[in-house]
């Protein structure tokens, strides 16, 4: 087991930078998840840990030891990719087995590491199985497994669900996590996949253009994002942002997101909003604080009438879009509750999860 830390670690591809100043540090036995669209970095910072991409400058410590110019094979870590890697004409044993068979490891001590892997990942009936004769999730599982019995310092996972579908997806994410709750190895984790972020991590870290935008807690960094960038990545459907103005509305400050409609803001905000009076904001709301009025508007709340433009019925819930002042606006409502495109709908805005965002820099205010 080892901590891992990245200290102002910059990659450049020619004179493209792809990694920019990176500095990270992730505790032992944590689990974190590198997160973010596609171009981001991330794959590219995880490379340069397991040292499949040299940094061109910065430290990347693996435990106390500085590993910049240690070679892969060296560095006690145990990677688990996209397109599972396994040797077609070996059985499951054998693909499991090979990297101890490499280091000369006891056929008795090797015996016991595979079996107990295998039976972590509930594939002990596939052990004598070549890949062929394997579904996606077990090939996925097999690929796991050769990682786990090396018991590394590490574990790397690059994308390792991206090949499979929707419902497999799920249920591996399920198997991951369960996996480290038994294991408890340190494992850096890639992902576009917020979702999946968000269920698997500790600890989230979002990436975007090459620099960490955010680091935190999956429910910190839901709640509370620094950023324009985190608070529209993280959370689906993403978060609604509307171009708005602090003004004076009497006792309290209101939003003015258009010339029929303000929202007020709750008294909790007001000292924290009103250096901003009278400037430009973007106002961001999620739509699950976009719900039909439900016969009792709460403090810190408002209502307010729109007409519906689209509903999308989900089963359990259903998403309601409406304009305002020509932007597209997504609430969360009952689907007992929604009317037809074309009717008029009353929604009550929960204020008091709502989010200002300088419009200039993109931090959240």
């Amino acid at each position: 087991m080892a901590q891992v830390a990245l200290r102002n670690v910059v990659k450049m591809f020619d004179r493209t930078p792809a990694v920019q100043g990176v500095d990270l540090d992730i505790a032992d036995r944590e689990f974190i998840v590198l997160v973010g669209p596609s171009g981001c970095g991330k794959s590219t910072t995880l490379r340069m840990i397991a040292g499949l991409e040299e940094a061109t400058s910065g430290e990347i410590y693996i435990g106390d030891q500085l590993v910049n110019d240690v070679p892969p094979k060296d560095r006690d870590i145990a990677m688990v990719f996209q397109n599972y890697a396994l040797y077609p004409h070996m059985t499951v044993y054998e693909n499991m087995s090979f990297g101890l068979r490499l280091k000369k490891f006891p056929k008795q001590e090797i015996k016991e590491r595979v079996e107990a892997a295998a039976q972590i990942l509930d594939i002990t009936p596939l052990l004598d199985r070549r890949p062929k004769q394997l579904s996606g999730g077990q090939r996925q599982r097999v690929a796991m497994g050769r990682a786990i019995v090396r018991n590394p310092k590490v574990f790397l996972f690059d994308e390792p669900l991206s090949n499979l579908d929707a419902k497999l997806r799920v249920q591996m994410r399920t198997e991951i996590k369960k996996v480290h709750q038994k294991v408890t190895t340190t494992t850096v984790y890639v992902t576009h996949d917020q979702v999946e972020a968000m269920t698997l991590a500790d600890r989230v870290v979002v990436m975007n253009a090459g620099r960490i935008e955010q680091i935190g807690a999956p429910n910190e960094v839901y709640h509370n994002p620094k950023t324009r960038f985190v608070a529209g990545f993280i959370g689906s459907p993403a978060m609604n942002f509307l171009p708005a103005r602090v003004v004076n509305g009497g006792a309290n400050l209101k939003i003015r997101l258009s010339e029929e409609l303000s929202l007020p803001v709750p008294e909790t905000r007001t000292a924290r909003y009103k250096p901003y009076l009278d400037k430009e904001v973007v106002f961001g709301l999620r739509p699950e604080d976009l719900i039909e009025n439900r016969g009792e508007v709460p403090a810190g709340s408002a209502a307010f009438d729109v007409q519906l433009d689209v509903v999308e019925p989900m089963g359990m819930e259903t998403m309601v879009y409406f304009i305002v002042d020509g932007v597209e606006v997504c609430g969360r409502v009952n689907p007992m509750a929604a009317g037809n495109a074309g009717e008029k709908m009353q929604l009550v805005a929960d204020l008091n999860h709502m989010h200002l965002i300088d419009p200039a820099t993109d931090q959240v205010l």
